[in-house]
């Protein structure tokens, strides 16, 4: 990722820091992958993002000392963040990598930080809002869902998706009776 210039490169967010954790500067980290093991294996690097998904000032490098599974996520010990002091200044903040350096997805599958900032319809073109953040829960991927009198949880499962057009950025849900009412 070195010699990069941030401005001629796409990035993906792999990762949110949820907080801190202990006092080596150890986070935990939700990743907003399918292959974590990779992402996050010791020797990886990803690049700093802010606490709206954008690349960091400068776009610092962070080296993944360790990490290991932590209730649903990871806690990542990074080279560069040495006590907990450094590790609170990055809760809330993403990680990401350089989406060329990602494998591409399939035909019928999104990269997760593609869904953030999309246009979120019912089948009958009703306009809920936008994706504003995305959680990693047990029954699946949520879809935070902001409207003008404020958001709502949407299910990213096959049978509330109907449809995901990256490039017009709009996702197509029929929600269940109630689910959104």
């Amino acid at each position: 990722m070195t010699g990069r210039d941030e401005r001629d490169v796409e990035y993906a967010i792999v990762g949110r820091v949820r907080k801190a954790h202990g006092v080596r500067g150890e986070l935990v980290v939700e990743p907003y992958t399918s292959a974590p093991e990779v992402l996050f294996a010791s020797g990886a690097r990803v690049v700093a993002g802010t606490v709206d998904g954008d690349v960091a000032r400068g776009a610092p490098e962070l080296s993944v000392r360790k990490a290991s599974p932590f209730k649903g996520g990871l806690i990542v010990a990074f080279a560069e963040i040495a006590d907990r002091n450094a590790a609170e200044l990055w809760r809330d903040r993403y990680l990401l990598v350089p989406a060329d350096e990602l494998t591409p997805p399939a035909d019928d599958e999104v990269f997760q930080h593609q869904l953030i900032g999309m246009r979120v319809e019912r089948v009958d073109g009703a306009v809920l809002g936008t994706v504003s953040a995305l959680y990693e829960l047990p029954q699946g991927l949520m879809l935070e869902v902001g409207e003008g009198r404020g958001s709502v949880l949407v299910p990213y499962r096959a049978e509330v998706v109907r449809r995901v057009d990256v490039d017009a950025g709009v996702i197509v849900v029929e929600p269940p009776d109630g689910l959104l009412e």
